[in-house]
């Protein structure tokens, strides 16, 4: 396997789920939070690595999901924009309790919980060794949390999105339902979308490919992980443009 470049800021994307015990399939299990926390203020105490970070709303509310069937589609989304923040100030609480500096932007004004997005404000707080949790997606319908962590990412310079998911890395084909199936240590942009691979939505896999932004597969919750993607070891999959000849 091969080592790969050590990143100095990163975009840590993680879905709702990620947050919620996998047996009661819902709300918020500050366990799991907490462990999330703990891992990315070791990673700010050891490696001094600037971290933006994404939630989804997916434990909470999704706008596309069945629990919105027949509801107005705009409606939807905003109610699953809410349901980020919420699970927003649940890591930015778990962060701060762990010593780390915190600040929560919103696309959404909410002012009283957070701060609005502005991209130079956040930039900012990433210099001064700050986390920026964005929140809210991108405050506008239609648009899921991982074409906001591609979008995000670019805004702020990224070298790479960070994919927290359940699994090591990206597939040819479901490992939960064919045990036989293989992971890439490696893959492109145009053959996740060929294979039509679950890595991000189209809009963000195509973000990034336009942009030779690289994305990390990798399992979230093994105890580690986090820091030994920033460092370049070959954890979980690393999806990138065509290598050039």
């Amino acid at each position: 396997m091969t080592q790969r470049a050590p990143l100095q800021r990163v975009l840590l994307k993680l879905s709702g789920e990620a947050f919620s015990d996998p047996e009661v399939k819902g709300g918020i299990d500050p366990r799991i939070v907490r462990q999330v926390a703990e891992e990315i203020a070791e990673l700010k105490s050891s490696d001094g690595t600037e971290v933006g970070v994404v939630v989804g709303g997916g434990n909470i509310f999704r706008g596309n999901s069945p629990a919105a069937s027949g509801m107005d589609r705009s409606s939807a989304d905003h109610m699953g924009m809410l349901a980020t923040v919420i699970n927003a100030l649940a890591l930015q609480d778990a962060l701060e309790k762990a010593g780390v500096e915190t600040r929560t932007q919103t696309a959404v004004a909410m002012q009283e919980l957070a701060e609005p997005y502005i991209r130079r404000r956040a930039m900012r707080h990433l210099e001064k060794g700050r986390v920026v949790i964005f929140a809210a997606g991108l405050g506008a319908p239609y648009f899921t949390t991982d074409t906001t962590a591609a979008q995000r990412a670019l805004e702020i310079g990224a070298d790479a999105i960070l994919k927290g998911t359940q699994v090591d890395g990206v597939y040819d084909r479901d490992p939960k339902q064919d045990p036989s199936a293989t992971r890439y240590e490696e893959i492109d942009f145009l053959s996740v979308l060929n294979q039509g691979l679950k890595v991000m939505d189209a809009t963000a896999i195509s973000l990034c490919m336009d942009n030779a932004l690289p994305i990390v597969v990798f399992e979230l919750l093994r105890e580690g992980n986090i820091r030994r993607v920033v460092r370049g070891e070959p954890v979980g999959t690393l999806v990138q443009p065509v290598p050039t000849a």
